[in-house]
């Protein structure tokens, strides 16, 4: 949570329970105690207080790694406390993001002489790469506009309406318009005809996802690029193209080798990729590389020397605990070499196979996602009248596995969707457990009265000149909703007093 809050409905004090072994007075929630209390009290209460937090491995919500082979996590712990900010210091640590910095941007076909060093940094996860990458667009485009005699005061981004949230924090943040391609029914990403229309003087670049986070799917980027040199070939502008990697671009190279959109092709001037999703390190870990110096402008570099020598940085924050991170990220690269990767990547798409036919075999499905993208697997019910896929994203959750259900963005908004993300860590075997289980909430649904059950005929008795009359009258919608929930209720708590389940 960005916001904290302090409003709860239980007590203002945290209760130990094991721990009362060393401590019996209980803690005040929101602010600091007086006393100091035994180590072992401290980490008690906080593991007990953990217990309730889900288990990463079933939270098929998220992109982001889950495991990692203990070698890795052990490397993760030495470093722990390094602040990889001072480079002086940690030398070596520096290297190796270097290193990092040059695999992936030959991963990424960038055009390197025979000793020409990669462009490129480490961030704290994709959203900080497209912070920078932004900010370098936005200045080259400043740059230029200022140098034709050209106000510098309305620059723009043209995306697909299915953007990760980051963009819309950098086109605030920064002062940029956001132009959305909307979606479509059956076409859930950017469509490069329209993005192209779009384009206008003001575009400091065309933002293209490989690897929509709604349905996994790649935007054609190869399509984009061409009808983007056309265009600027007609107006005379040289608007570039950003990648936004951060879901497929540790899959797109094992997986599909032969798709082109890279740096091969002419107009893509920087590509972000998350080190802490397919590339298989934890939470924290980001990437942005540039095609060449050329495009990222020198004045947005700084150099510090307060820490023993003279140190370019380019980041938005400075102190930072992600030395563990970029070691773990060399150690994945040199541990798992392209076959490695590949073999990591093949067995992710076979496993979202089996899912995607395991629920295909229930009939109840219509599968959104795409054959070729990011091993996930995206699915509508095919009829919504009676439940929907909130409803059994929730039943889900008594099982354990978090499934998380949305809405598309606009002008798709009207189609929900559920969405299992494939990692590494999430096998044949319990791809074949989620379908039963799935199967199990639609049978229970399906004994549960419509939640759209919206008009009903109540008899009342009226007695007017001893008669008898039936007065047929409609519900509101807050009633019917009341009804609902009642009846959810008893069928939650008959349930629990049958199965135990809570």
């Amino acid at each position: 949570m960005v916001l904290s809050k302090t409003a709860s409905e239980s007590d203002v004090s945290v209760h130990s329970t094991f721990a009362s072994r060393y401590v019996r007075t209980s803690l005040p929630r929101f602010r600091m105690g007086e006393n100091s209390i035994p180590k072992e009290a401290a980490y008690q209460i906080i593991n007990d207080e953990l217990m309730l937090d889900g288990n990463p491995r079933l939270n098929l919500a998220s992109f982001v790694t889950t495991w990692m082979e203990p070698e890795c996590d052990k490397l993760i712990m030495s470093s722990i406390n390094k602040n990889y900010v001072d480079m002086d210091e940690y030398p070596v640590t520096t290297e190796l993001q270097n290193r990092c910095v040059n695999m992936i941007a030959h991963l990424f076909n960038a055009p390197l002489g025979e000793s020409e060093a990669a462009v490129g940094v480490g961030t704290v996860g994709s959203s900080e790469a497209i912070m920078l990458a932004g900010l370098a667009f936005k200045r080259k485009w400043q740059n230029k506009r200022r140098a034709e005699g050209l106000p510098v005061d309305k620059p723009n981004i043209v995306t697909g309406a299915n953007v990760q949230v980051c963009w819309e924090k950098f086109a605030r943040y920064f002062e940029v318009e956001l132009k959305e391609v909307k979606l479509r029914d059956d076409y859930f990403v950017m469509d490069p005809e329209k993005a192209v229309e779009m384009v206008d003087e003001n575009t400091i670049c065309v933002a293209a996802i490989l690897g929509s986070t709604l349905n996994g799917e790649f935007e054609d980027v190869k399509r984009l690029n061409d009808l983007l040199v056309q265009k600027n070939n007609e107006t005379g502008w040289d608007t570039p193209i950003h990648v936004d990697a951060a879901s497929g671009g540790f899959i797109a190279p094992f997986l599909y080798p032969e798709l082109e959109w890279d740096f091969r092709l002419p107009l893509v001037k920087s590509i972000n990729v998350s080190g802490h999703k397919y590339g298989l390190v934890y939470a924290g870990i980001g990437w942005v590389i540039w095609r060449n110096k050329e495009d990222l402008p020198e004045e947005l570099i700084f150099h510090i020397n307060y820490l023993g020598a003279d140190q370019p940085t380019f980041t938005l924050n400075f102190s930072k605990g992600r030395s563990s991170q970029v070691i773990a990220q060399y150690y994945q690269l040199i541990r798992l070499g392209f076959e490695g990767y590949r073999n990591i990547m093949e067995n992710c798409r076979e496993n979202m196979i089996v899912l995607r036919e395991g629920l295909e075999k229930t009939g109840r499905f219509k599968i959104v996602s795409k054959d070729e993208g990011v091993p996930l697997v995206a699915f509508s019910l095919k009829d919504n009248h009676c439940h929907d896929e909130f409803e059994i994203s929730d039943l889900l959750r008594r099982y354990g596995w978090i499934v998380p259900a949305y809405t598309m963005p606009a002008d798709a908004q009207h189609v929900t969707v559920l969405r299992v993300v494939i990692r590494e860590d999430f096998s044949h075997t319990l791809a074949e457990r989620l379908v039963n289980d799935i199967q199990k909430v639609l049978h229970e649904l399906d004994r549960l009265p419509s939640k759209l059950s919206s008009n009903s005929t109540i008899e009342t008795q009226e007695v007017e000149n001893n008669e008898k009359s039936t007065v047929t009258t409609k519900k509101s919608a807050l009633e019917t909703q009341r009804e609902i929930t009642t009846i959810w209720r008893k069928f939650v708590m008959d349930k629990k007093k049958i199965t135990g389940v809570c």
